[in-house]
């Protein structure tokens, strides 16, 4: 049975469990349910949980560990890989064959299944929608076949082994149901322990994030020297002969180009906040804040294009030889400036919306007493409203730095590919963000400095971004004791 018609089947058994509890512990009572320790329903969520729960936690864990035992399995089986980098790629092919005997037999396009690999195997793929990384091999055509067969066996013992988890985890709950359990503090513990799980998540995600990227870039350092790394002044990879991987280059192109979109977005974000905030009316604000949250939803790839199509070839009609002010400052419409200034654009609704919020956080009684003191609304906003909101309004700024920093399409698209040093925003530069994506993209050696490096960057880059949290954190403790 396919996973998620056995999820659905669960919720309905669940849903089946918890009538069949509440009815069970009523009928114990005769339906005098203040003989009950808690109230009916608890009774039934109990038996719903113990009914569904366990199973759940199987069919998640099967899910996982099904692929990893299967494709240990049918590895040996690709006769034709060299190494173990190459076979894991193949394991991919092999996956994707198939899934497209599946599709393909499920739509009658296969109607007769033999262990000889069809001659044009590639194109009957394709007919279904699946391609392959490399040529379909003899090898690769028979470890399909028995990955089709193991997963089959699979999915049967999958279907049986929840099934049989539900229905021990329901007739235990009926047993334990009396009218003297105490069902509603089971129900809350269970509920309390899920809350704490969710919230464990993000720190369970970060750790695991964190580890991931140490143990990688141990590696790396392991292979290639960390004095060179950090104060390395150039960047050129080569899968082919000896790599400069100098970081400066591309932290420089990070903050340059972070940069110039925070003075882009903090001045309008933060004086659209104060208008929207004290100044513009009920009908404006209702126009105003709407529209300019439109700006955050807008895919970064889309302003990667604009920077590309519109911003930088207009900053070159500008700037550029012969160009409109008669200077030859910008050759190419691949420049920070083009990035920096679309990311600004794109910050703007981060800065604004969040101060907006901040702003109107602030007590009105303050506003009141700086005006009943004489002075006048536009005194009262810089002496009274924004030192009252700083703390929240460096948050949003540095929010807004935290996400310059991880950007990739607009630079990608916007500010060209060249690493280097230099205070000309009309010069080409790069990011971090975007070396990651070029040496992760490809066929890749993963014991080569050339692609372990790629981790090495990524742990520079949540230093970076857990330096900027650290500072706001500090900066708003700072300014909460004075207004507290």
């Amino acid at each position: 049975m396919p996973v998620l018609w056995l999820f659905v089947l669960l919720l309905v058994i669940a849903a089946v469990a918890f009538f069949a509890g509440r009815a069970t512990v009523l009928r114990t009572v005769k339906g005098k349910s203040r003989l009950l320790h808690s109230l009916p329903g608890f009774y039934g969520w109990y038996t719903s949980i113990l009914t569904f729960v366990p199973a759940f936690l199987v069919l998640i864990v099967w899910v996982i560990v099904q692929p990893l035992i299967i494709n240990h399995a049918v590895a040996p089986m690709i006769t034709s890989a060299q190494d173990d980098i190459q076979r894991s790629l193949m394991a991919d092919d092999v996956q994707n064959i198939a899934k497209g005997l599946d599709l393909m037999s499920a739509q009658g396009l296969l109607p007769q299944e033999t262990s000889a690999m069809p001659d044009d195997l590639r194109g009957m793929l394709g007919s279904v929608g699946v391609a392959l990384g490399s040529d379909p091999t003899e090898d690769k055509y028979a470890a399909a076949l028995e990955f089709r067969a193991l997963s089959r066996i699979g999915s049967i013992a999958l279907t049986a082994v929840v099934l049989m988890v539900a229905g021990a985890g329901f007739l235990i709950a009926r047993r334990q149901v009396t009218p003297t359990m105490m069902a509603r503090n089971k129900v809350e513990d269970f509920v309390r322990s899920l809350l704490i799980l969710s919230a464990s998540i993000a720190i369970l995600t970060t750790v695991g994030i964190v580890l991931s990227l140490v143990f990688s870039t141990i590696k790396f350092f392991g292979l290639y020297p960390a004095a060179d790394f950090f104060f390395g002044l150039t960047w050129s990879p080569s899968f082919q002969g000896e790599s400069e991987l100098g970081l400066l280059p591309l932290i420089w192109g990070t903050l340059f180009i972070s940069l110039i979109a925070l003075l882009v977005a903090v001045p309008i974000g933060l004086f659209a906040a104060v208008y929207l905030s004290e100044y513009a009316s009920s009908s404006m604000r209702a126009i105003a804040k709407p529209a300019l949250e439109v700006l955050a939803g807008i895919p970064t790839i889309v302003y990667g294009l604009f920077a590309l199509l519109t911003v930088g070839p207009l900053l070159r009609t500008l700037f550029g030889d012969g160009g409109t002010f008669g200077v030859n400052w910008m050759t190419s419409a691949d420049a920070a400036i083009t990035a920096g200034l679309v990311m600004g654009m794109m910050l703007i609704p981060f800065v604004s919306s969040l101060s907006d919020d901040i702003i109107n956080a602030v007590p009105q009684a303050m506003r009141d007493g700086s005006l009943g003191l004489g002075a006048t609304p536009s005194e009262t906003i810089r002496q009274v409203v924004l030192p009252a909101a700083l703390p929240g309004i460096v948050g949003a700024i540095l929010l807004a730095a935290s996400r310059a920093i991880g950007e990739t399409m607009i630079v990608v698209l916007g500010a060209g590919a060249a690493a280097q040093i230099s205070m000309n925003p009309f010069d080409a530069m790069t990011t971090v963000t975007t070396r990651i994506v070029a040496q992760l993209t490809g066929d890749l050696d993963f014991s080569s400095p050339t692609a372990l490096v790629a981790f090495a960057l990524g742990m520079t880059l949540f230093v970076i971004t857990l330096g900027l949290n650290v500072l706001a954190l500090f900066i708003v403790r700072k300014y909460q004791e004075q207004y507290e």
